[in-house]
């Protein structure tokens, strides 16, 4: 399967799915709940695993090879930001933390989503507790270094496709 066009796509979608299925575990079973930037980010990692679904079943040639990569690269690099200002929110000294806000059910419930969008990478003090730690690394900062690796397999997976035996 690999070897075939579509053996690159499979693998970014799959890639993109355990990184949901692991934070759906930490939810569910950790009991740690997401906050508003957290849900932007699985957004962003489920747009990212469709792109790559989709591809994986058609199995693009062509020009649509750079199309599928290029709709796979950009809600990757989206997510990348929003986990890159997640990091940062989380290394602001505690002075300079954002007060925590209302949650993002709340903000949709009062707020345009173009006021929601906004609110939310502003980012409030919810965001920047870490409460959760890999070899020092917190999970947003983890979230980001697999966005920035799903957006460079999207690259490679336009080149590595069309090498491959249709």
């Amino acid at each position: 399967m690999f070897l075939t066009n579509r053996g690159p796509w499979l693998l970014g979608f799959l890639a993109a799915s355990f990184a949901m299925l692991f934070a759906l575990y930490l939810q569910y079973f950790q009991d740690l709940h997401p906050c508003a930037m957290c849900v932007f980010q699985r957004v962003a990692m489920i747009a990212t695993g469709l792109a790559f679904l989709v591809a994986a079943l058609i199995g693009p040639k062509g020009r649509g090879r750079i199309v599928a990569g290029i709709a796979a690269f950009i809600p990757a690099i989206a997510g990348a930001a929003v986990a890159a200002r997640h990091v940062w929110l989380q290394n602001l000294p505690e002075d300079q933390v954002p007060a925590c806000g209302a949650g993002l059910e709340a903000m949709l419930d009062v707020f345009p989503l173009a006021e929601v969008i906004k609110l939310v990478l502003s980012g409030d003090g919810n965001c920047a507790v870490i409460d959760w730690t890999l070899l020092g690394l917190s999970l947003p900062a983890w979230t980001m270094i697999g966005f920035a690796a799903l957006a460079l397999w999207a690259l490679v997976s336009v080149r590595v496709s069309r090498q491959a035996i249709s």
